[in-house]
């Protein structure tokens, strides 16, 4: 089957689709052989792959290539993390067309202005639905009309009021579904209340990320799955576990030369302390 349509139809499949976000290729394969469906890349797990300072470091081949060696690294379906298309409306025939080359199923498409220092700002409204409907347009003019487009807003982080906010993301993420994306990705989502209002009023499937700092104790998996959100997205979880598990192995190291040094009496000289720590 094509992994476009096995990605759709896992995303509007009544069991909701659970997938963890890959930063290489290691980490993909571990996603699947743990026996997840699908595959998510992070632009923002890159970024800290590369020790970038920053996510809109990554560029577009940087991008690219790290997709590639992902979908190359495992059989399920993988989406990509096309930010915002990597420029305006014109630019997105190509953006798609260079993405579906490495094999992807699906791509996120988001509607802040990447790269931009300072507040949040979103792209107006009709541009991102004109962005969409080239994404949509451009997959089924190369042939592959299931591609899967999650279509997401940053609109919760664009104003302090948190209603005003909320209904700016529930009526983009409608537009966006209405433009042809398969899926409406409502990011910064922290409560229950709001997951529940999102899956009420917007009128197709959604995504939510979970485990995120600003949502961890409101609300998990099992929650997402029984306000019917069609997928969830574990951003950072992976490339977090990863870093943590570096850290604590090289501290057990630290700890365990400090033993040595002490039991056998001040076997290594202050210099040698000096190099462990």
């Amino acid at each position: 089957m094509n992994k476009s349509k096995l990605l759709k139809d896992l995303i509007l499949d009544k069991e909701t689709l659970i997938m963890p976000n890959a930063f290489d290729p290691i980490s993909a394969r571990i996603i699947e052989n743990a026996g997840f469906k699908a595959v998510q890349c992070s632009g923002y797990s890159f970024s800290i792959r590369a020790g970038y300072s920053k996510e809109s470091e990554v560029t577009l081949e940087d991008n690219l290539e790290w997709t590639r060696q992902i979908v190359d690294a495992v059989d399920v379906p993988v989406m990509a993390d096309a930010e915002d298309g990597y420029g305006g409306p014109e630019t997105i025939p190509e953006t798609v067309n260079r993405f579906m080359e490495t094999g992807v199923a699906g791509m996120n498409l988001e509607d802040q202005v990447l790269g931009k220092t300072g507040p949040l700002e979103l792209i107006d409204t009709e541009i991102m639905v004109e962005k969409i409907m080239i994404a949509r347009e451009t997959a089924e003019s190369l042939g592959n009309q299931d591609l899967v487009i999650n279509g997401r807003t940053d609109a919760l982080k664009s104003t302090p009021d948190r209603e005003e906010a909320l209904n700016i993301a529930i009526e983009r993420a409608n537009a966006y579904l209405d433009a042809g994306a398969t899926l409406a990705f409502v990011v910064y989502t922290a409560t229950r209340e709001e997951v529940q209002t999102i899956t009420r009023e917007v009128k197709g499937p959604v995504t939510i990320a979970a485990g995120m700092p600003y949502n961890l104790h409101n609300f998990g998996i099992s929650d997402l799955k029984k306000w019917g959100v069609a997928r969830i997205s574990l951003p950072s979880l992976l490339i977090y576990a990863s870093l943590k598990g570096m850290e604590r192995a090289l501290n057990q190291v630290k700890m365990d030369e400090m033993k040595k040094f002490m039991d056998n009496g001040h076997l290594y000289s202050v210099e040698d302390l000096g190099n462990l720590l």
